[in-house]
């Protein structure tokens, strides 16, 4: 019986020791530390903000097309007997050049009939003339009253003077014909279709094709009511308002400088926007000493069109200014002040404030879930001055039990 209670009580000794213990140990542990956990002031990205001068741009776009476009034709018919190698599309040709040449053989045929229908008259004339004077001696000879206008032939004289001018009028068309076999090129230019060939006949008013003057470029931009109020169209039909064109080329960006030669003067009805036109000297470079990129016909570019000018203006993104029109101001005892701004104008990108911001006034650009006017923030640079301050307190420290 002894055995069995020493067997199940030295478990139960042991136990009950071990809880002892453990609850001495536990009892004598010292209680953590307690610390005072600071709370920082809300982190927020200012930015200082300036007054400046600018000029306003307004952004349009169009299709670069030629101011001048002809369809060629003939004056007169005939067989096609000599074609251009610029008379091709895409071929380019200068003022005067021959582009194509028609069968002259029955027009030289009536300019010679027309040159000899002059002579002809010329000498009609001339015997009449010489008539005229014979007639007018006899009758001085024989009475001394003046001749009457019949007796002195004059009504002859008349007549035959009369076929002078017409010859001479059938001569001027003949030539004139003869000229018109040679269709020749009315301005520097492109050839954008060709109509005709070798061996074609073709008659008075059929057509040979489309050329383009290339001289002058035009652009057709359209402007909304928002966009004049920051043009000034005395300036524009002027021809005093530059223009910067850009696209891409060949996968690189490039940019011409064109001017508003004039608006059209009349809103689209179904769009509502006014068209302005731009205008591009030598598109294809073909001047003297021409350099940069050559500008296409039918080239789509932006226009970027310089406006009014504006002053002491502050520009901010378009995501920093709320949709109260209120932007977010850091004070100097870094709180939040609520600010009312005056937006003169907006783009895809930014506001354009007049008033209600100061030079070097910090603007928040980071989001601030419900910021109201007192509310502490911090920014970036005031915790790495705090940072510099504890790194120097704690060297000054060691320095100080280094010494000791």
């Amino acid at each position: 019986m002894s055995n069995a209670l020493k067997r199940g009580g030295i478990p139960l000794l042991i136990v009950a020791i071990a809880a002892v213990i453990a609850a001495v140990m536990i009892s004598s542990k010292a209680p953590p530390e307690k610390k005072d956990v600071e709370e920082k002031a809300f982190l927020v990205q200012a930015t200082p903000v300036e007054k400046q001068d600018l000029t306003y741009t307004v952004n349009s776009q169009g299709t670069v097309k030629p101011k001048v476009a002809t369809t060629l034709s003939t004056q007169v018919g005939g067989k096609v007997v000599e074609v251009s190698d610029t008379f091709i599309e895409g071929g380019m040709f200068r003022k005067g050049d021959v582009l194509v040449q028609l069968e002259q053989s029955d027009y030289t045929t009536d300019l010679k009939a027309a040159e000899a229908e002059l002579a002809r008259a010329k000498a009609a004339l001339e015997e009449e003339q010489a008539r005229g004077k014979v007639a007018e001696e006899e009758w001085r000879s024989v009475k001394s009253s003046p001749a009457p206008e019949l007796g002195l032939r004059k009504p002859q004289l008349a007549k035959e003077m009369a076929n002078v001018r017409a010859a001479e009028a059938q001569l001027e068309r003949a030539k004139r014909n003869l000229e018109r076999t040679t269709i020749r090129a009315p301005y520097d230019g492109l050839v954008k279709s060709k109509l005709v060939d070798l061996g074609q006949f073709v008659t008075a008013g059929s057509q040979l094709g489309s050329i383009f003057g290339t001289e002058l470029a035009e652009v057709r931009l359209p402007l909304t009511d928002k966009d004049l109020a920051y043009l000034d169209l005395n300036l524009v039909n002027n021809n005093q308002t530059e223009v910067t064109l850009t696209t891409r080329v060949a996968g690189r960006d490039a940019a011409w400088t064109a001017k508003l030669a004039r608006s059209e003067g009349v809103l689209d009805e179904q769009r509502r926007v006014l068209y302005v036109v731009a205008t591009v000297e030598d598109p294809y470079l073909r001047k003297a000493g021409a350099e940069g990129n050559v500008l296409n016909f039918g080239r789509f570019v932006q226009a970027s069109i310089g406006g009014n000018k504006g002053t002491d203006v502050v520009v901010l993104p378009r995501e920093v200014v709320r949709l109260d029109g209120t932007v977010l101001v850091v004070t100097d005892n870094r709180e939040i002040e609520l600010r009312n701004v005056t937006i003169q104008r907006s783009d895809e990108k930014y506001h354009y404030i007049v008033s209600g911001l100061d030079s070097g006034e910090l603007v928040t650009t980071s989001a601030i879930p419900n910021p109201y006017n007192g509310m502490v923030v911090r920014l970036p640079e005031d915790d790495a001055e705090q940072n510099e301050s504890t790194d120097e307190a704690t060297e000054t420290e060691l320095a100080v039990s280094g010494e000791r």
